[in-house]
């Protein structure tokens, strides 16, 4: 599955990489070079939206909810979330304090849903009834 994004989210992408803040670097250092067994990305674009981390093969979005970033967000984070899994992304959550004082917990978290995802048959996307006419989805 492809996914789209808005291409002036490259520019602001760049710029968070850049600036991570301290539970997204160490966070990144348990997850790049594919140490989990899969490809993240750091500050990736989708749709009109930045996650902190996603995996392309498995759908998988992980954001770092920090308490500057995340105080009085909570809605918009929800719906961010909604619009994110109306793309069959998988998003998963973690507080910035737990990355940093449970980074082995944190990790062990991602490993699981890493298991779960990859054992789980992809969803079909759309499938056509025998009488020819529209094609319905089955999610």
């Amino acid at each position: 599955m492809k996914i789209l994004y808005e291409k002036n989210l490259n520019f602001y992408a760049k710029k968070l990489r850049r600036a991570g803040n301290l539970a997204e670097v160490i966070l990144w250092d348990a997850l790049k070079k594919d140490q989990l067994g899969y490809r993240f990305l750091r500050q990736r674009p989708i749709g009109s939206h930045i996650v902190d981390f996603y995996c392309h093969s498995l759908a998988l979005a992980i954001e770092i909810d920090g308490r500057a970033t995340h105080d009085g967000r909570i809605e918009q984070d929800f719906r961010r979330q909604k619009a994110l899994e109306a793309l069959g992304i998988t998003v998963v959550r973690f507080k910035d304090s737990d990355v940093r004082y449970r980074l082995e917990a944190v990790v062990e978290s991602i490993k699981l849903e890493i298991l779960r995802l990859a054992s789980s048959p992809p969803p079909l996307e759309k499938e056509e009834k025998s009488s020819g006419s529209q094609a319905r989805h089955l999610l």
